[in-house]
């Protein structure tokens, strides 16, 4: 897990009243039975709730099968994971580690999309074992800056992640991750806001 120190989320007061709340789709890349990614996800998406200038859309993959094709526009049933992934300013993409990678599904979605991605940031918060999904994390920024997006530094790793959540979903031990959650959010929303604002200058790839 990135050390951070922990503070407040803030809310950027210094943005201006006409600037549009930052649209961040959050990914839940697991799909098996018995997964523990939703409460990993719950956890982020209460703790992301906190800053005002976020509009998150939770997008899980478990509840969005998407075909395994080269290109999404003939397919209706992913439509909807389409459109929402255009609209996105930024993405968080949760994910676990397996095998020392990340899951087929995600890759899926990932491989079915292009322009969606591009010239936007993508954060990422991970699970696992020892290693915390990181090297999944690593991987995962290679897929990324081939689809011509921007990965963000700082991300949230839980670590044996099992260990680090009560039974109600609360955090055992909040401040190293609520630390790691602010940092990896303050730089995603700073490319956010900077790429969303040189898209609307010129598309990206035109000069």
């Amino acid at each position: 897990m990135t050390n951070s120190s922990a503070s407040s989320p803030r809310s950027h007061a210094s943005s201006t009243a006409t600037d549009a709340p930052l649209r961040v789709a959050v990914l839940i890349g697991s799909t098996r039975e018995g997964r523990f990614a939703p409460v990993v996800a719950d956890w982020f998406l209460r703790f992301a709730a906190q800053y005002d200038d976020l509009e998150l859309d939770p997008v899980d993959l478990a509840e969005h099968p998407l075909p395994d094709v080269v290109s999404p526009a003939a397919h209706p049933e992913a439509a909807e994971v389409t459109e929402r992934l255009a609209a996105a300013d930024a993405f968080v993409v949760i994910t676990p580690e397996y095998n020392h990678s990340f899951p087929a599904p995600l890759k899926n979605a990932i491989d079915l999309h292009y322009t969606q991605w591009q010239a936007k940031p993508v954060g990422f918060v991970s699970y696992g074992g020892l290693a915390g999904g990181l090297r999944a994390v690593e991987q995962l920024r290679l897929v990324f800056a081939e689809l011509h997006a921007v990965t963000v530094r700082d991300t949230v790793s839980f670590h044996n992640a099992w260990e680090n959540f009560a039974e109600d979903g609360s955090l055992l031990r909040p401040e190293v991750p609520e630390g790691a959650g602010k940092a990896m959010l303050d730089q995603l929303g700073w490319w956010g806001r900077t790429l969303r604002a040189g898209r609307a200058h010129a598309p990206y790839g035109e000069r």
